[in-house]
């Protein structure tokens, strides 16, 4: 299920005239992906897809945590269930990645 989001989510930014990037990293003996990154204007927008577990995000709060000093601009958790917004971070659900 987890390919299928991911899918379905770089599908609708390709579409949406993004270029997609990705970003792993290492820390420590732990190795984390971020998903997606895009940029607009000179600013980075990291982007997590989940299918379920969503609170459990860890790649992208150590990779916010990393490059916090960085142009990080908005902050996306695309997941299935109701938008929301909390630590920064907006939850938007899979459908309504055609507007970010």
């Amino acid at each position: 299920m987890a390919c299928f989001f991911e899918n379905a989510v770089s599908q609708a930014l390709v579409a949406s005239g993004h270029n997609l990037y990705f970003h792993t990293f290492k820390e420590g003996k732990n190795r984390y992906e971020v998903d997606f990154l895009i940029q607009h204007q000179n600013r980075i927008i990291p982007i997590e897809v989940k299918s379920s577990s969503y609170s459990n995000h860890k790649s992208l709060d150590v990779f916010l945590k990393k490059y916090n000093n960085r142009s990080i601009d908005q902050v996306y958790l695309i997941y299935s269930k109701d938008l929301r917004v909390e630590n920064n971070i907006t939850y938007l659900p899979i459908y309504m990645t055609m507007f970010i």
